[in-house]
């Protein structure tokens, strides 16, 4: 499945999305996001749970999808950073990929940016 994979474990990452009701098959919402160069893109915030509303269904799984373009753009790499933020009371996120070494990037801030590291997998980065 193309996209990063938000953890249902981590709570604060999910309460800094858009809220998505799980009653709904396969709930979604469209987060406006600017990129570093002014670029205006729409990405899609889904919670894929047919496991919890078809029969034989498998997929739970909350994902951040529509993002091939953008990061083949920034020229991201396995091992760097994808970094949405978004200031206080305002709908519009801004991402931006960190090309520097990781020890760099590395936020402590609890109340700044959601750092995850671009991986086969899923990593989140305080």
């Amino acid at each position: 499945m193309a996209g990063i994979l938000v953890p249902k474990s981590d709570g604060e990452l999910l309460a800094f999305l858009p809220q998505l009701d799980p009653k709904q098959l396969n709930p979604s919402a469209w987060i406006d996001c600017v990129a570093p160069d002014g670029t205006e893109l729409r990405l899609r915030f889904v919670y894929y749970n047919n496991r919890h509303h078809t029969p034989g269904g498998t997929r739970n799984e909350y994902r951040i999808t529509h993002l091939t373009g953008f990061l083949r753009d920034a020229g991201a790499k396995e091992g760097e950073l994808f970094e949405i933020s978004r200031e206080e009371g305002s709908s519009t996120y801004q991402i931006r990929v960190i090309n520097d070494h990781l020890e760099n990037a590395i936020s402590v801030d609890t109340e700044g940016p959601v750092r995850i590291k671009l991986t086969s997998g899923w990593a989140r980065m305080h």
